[in-house]
């Protein structure tokens, strides 16, 4: 085992997920990491702020190798759609690889939690809604298709992911107490997300039961037109 200062904040997060891979998120705390790190657990807290900076940092950590494996190929010639299908392939991976991680991509980020639906991930939001008006999409349906575009993903593979025996609630009591000093992350502005913040207020707003009938009326008319094929 590296030593602390060797590890960092990326490699403490890298053994994090590894140890939820391998023992599901009800068995991390941050003594059980502390000790998968080599260290006591308050030896953690210099460089993981508490269990919502620990949860976040890890939800970031795999979301970022996304893009750094399935976006940074892509051009923008190659249009939003094929944005959208790499986007969707690289979480779905995201979600089979570490299937006892990604439940916590659907859980509040503390820094916005307004956000409707939840995803942990403020690079994944701001990425996704600068992309989309970068291709002529106005500040409404940027949001109607983020909002659209996660729960449909999200609710797929965290279905996906309870089959292979994922709890689909984890929830941040499962980390040991001792989160005094997580102030700083839910403290943090947006000023790194100004889609975000520029958009908060739309963000915020719940369409969920309106747009329920619409992914239902959608689905209907598919099932229509598959009967009448046949």
């Amino acid at each position: 085992m590296r030593p602390l200062a060797q590890l960092g904040r990326e490699g403490i997060l890298e053994v994090a997920i590894d140890f939820v891979d391998r023992n599901g998120l009800a068995k991390l705390t941050m003594r059980r990491l502390g000790a998968a790190c080599g260290v006591e657990a308050m030896a953690l807290y210099r460089y993981v702020h508490g269990s919502g900076d620990l949860l976040t940092g890890m939800v970031d950590h795999i979301v970022d190798r996304l893009y750094a494996d399935q976006l940074a190929a892509r051009r923008q010639e190659d249009g939003w759609q094929d944005y959208l299908v790499r986007l969707a392939h690289g979480v779905r991976q995201i979600a089979l690889d570490h299937p006892e991680v990604f439940p916590l991509v659907a859980t509040q980020a503390p820094e916005a939690p307004w956000v409707r639906p939840p995803l942990r991930s403020l690079r994944w939001m701001e990425s996704f809604l600068d992309t989309l008006i970068s291709y002529g999409f106005d500040d409404e349906s940027a949001v109607v298709a983020y909002r659209s575009y996660t729960t449909f993903l999200v609710g797929h593979l965290l279905l996906e992911v309870s089959a292979r025996g994922a709890v689909l609630h984890p929830g941040e009591a499962i980390l040991d107490a001792g989160d005094a000093t997580d102030g700083g992350s839910r403290g943090q502005d947006l000023a790194a997300y100004p889609h975000l913040r520029r958009l908060e207020v739309m963000l915020s707003q719940d369409h969920s039961t309106a747009e329920f009938e619409v992914a239902l009326e959608a689905m209907l008319d598919r099932l229509e037109l598959l009967l009448a094929q046949r």
